[in-house]
């Protein structure tokens, strides 16, 4: 697979984990189109799906009866190749059984050409890329209220656990080092353990973590990113490694760099990546950079989602793109409720107004434009305000901030 078909699919794939009911088997069909050319599918729901008990994208008059003899005779994590008469005439399919959690098997059918004949490789992808979006699919309806059309929130965490699992399957597809039963082997271990967490809802709240604990998790989870492509990998563990972290902040700081390392993927032109984290007093800095082409908007809509999840703990997040020379982004996550804010009481009014707009993720130009002062008094002003609250960064100063005064 090229490049430019790598990041679509990618893309495509974060597509699916974020689609509405609606949209789920055109989003699929397009994922599936990177590594299977098809011509429609078609999906026989167990008891998960409410509205109907077939959907279907690209197939005209198919029916429920038509996909019947599918149920005895392909098996869970089986795919299945054979002819079957599908909206009246014979076609060659690759029929996939799928259980969700605490209902009846479906099975989705998908129409190829006439001599088709994918690989065993390609046949397991496929079966994890159709599983994964059933079970999204599931947790719509399930957590779904009627209101003249299904409608839910995805869950970040496991849309990005989603998104890490599926990106690992399509590298090792892509892998040149692996034979058919290697890659098919392969791609199922990937797999198992990431849809034992999602039926189990995603990684248990700890009350605390280690800091070098909770790194080694989010170590293991990068890991399957870049086994399998020429993508170097460059992890800098936090010191010291006993220190402990409260288990919503070490999951939150995994969160944004699985979330910041796919955002960068998603470019294409990426050979080595760097994550890093550094414990303060009060502060947990995750810091993710890539030396690829730069083309990650501050205001894109993966850093918006990576703000979203850090909003709730007063953290802050800023991403620095480079055109030509790579994307930073770098996370500030408060550690604890922290001290009185005595701190804050040592700013002048200035300072404080200044520290409004860092905390609010403002340039020094703009803070600059809004406060009617030059970007060198604002300069000027984050130096102090850094000193006065013992730390090192602006990002560090706004989410400090932030947690004093949610707190105070």
């Amino acid at each position: 697979m090229a490049d430019e078909s790598w990041s679509g699919a990618m893309s495509a794939v974060l597509d699916v984990l974020r689609a509405p009911f609606d949209e789920i088997l055109p989003r699929l069909s397009r994922v599936l189109a990177t590594v299977l050319p098809h011509d429609g599918l078609a999906l026989l729901a167990g008891d998960c799906v409410l509205m109907s008990p077939l959907l279907t994208h690209g197939l005209d008059e198919v029916t429920a009866d038509e996909m019947e003899p599918l149920l005895g005779r392909v098996d869970v994590r089986t795919p299945w190749l054979g002819r079957l008469r599908l909206g009246g005439e014979p076609r060659q399919v690759l029929a996939v059984a799928v259980k969700p959690p605490e209902s009846r098997s479906g099975m989705a059918a998908i129409v190829l050409g006439d001599d088709a004949e994918p690989s065993p490789a390609v046949r397991g992808l496929v079966q994890q890329l159709v599983e994964v979006a059933v079970l999204h699919l599931a947790d719509l309806v399930t957590g779904a209220e009627r209101v003249g059309a299904f409608t839910a929130v995805p869950d970040t965490d496991l849309a990005d656990a989603h998104a890490a699992t599926l990106t690992a399957l399509l590298g090792v597809l892509r892998s040149r080092r692996l034979d058919d039963a290697a890659a098919r082997r392969t791609a199922i271990e990937l797999a198992v353990p990431a849809l034992i967490e999602t039926r189990n809802g995603g990684e248990r709240e700890a009350g605390e973590e280690r800091a070098g604990e909770a790194f080694g998790i989010l170590t293991d989870k990068l890991s399957l990113l870049t086994r399998y492509d020429a993508i170097a990998l460059d992890l800098a563990a936090p010191e010291p490694p006993g220190r402990p972290l409260p288990g919503v902040v070490a999951r939150a700081a995994r969160s944004v760099a699985l979330g910041a390392v796919l955002a960068m993927l998603q470019q294409g032109g990426v050979s080595r990546i760097r994550v890093s984290w550094q414990v303060a007093d009060l502060v947990l800095r995750v810091t993710v950079r890539d030396d690829g082409p730069g083309t990650i908007a501050a205001d894109a809509l993966p850093v918006h989602r990576l703000r979203d999840r850090l909003a709730g703990l007063g953290g802050v997040l800023e991403a620095d793109p480079v055109p030509g020379w790579g994307t930073t982004i770098v996370a500030s996550v408060p550690i604890a409720a922290g001290p009185p804010a005595a701190p804050l009481d040592a700013l002048n009014p200035r300072e404080h107004d200044v520290l409004d707009e860092l905390a609010l993720g403002r340039r020094n130009r703009a803070i600059a434009e809004r406060l009617g002062i030059s970007e060198n008094t604002v300069k000027f002003h984050v130096a102090n305000i850094l000193g006065k609250l013992g730390v090192t960064t602006r990002g560090e100063a706004a989410a400090l901030a932030r947690g004093l005064r949610r707190t105070g």
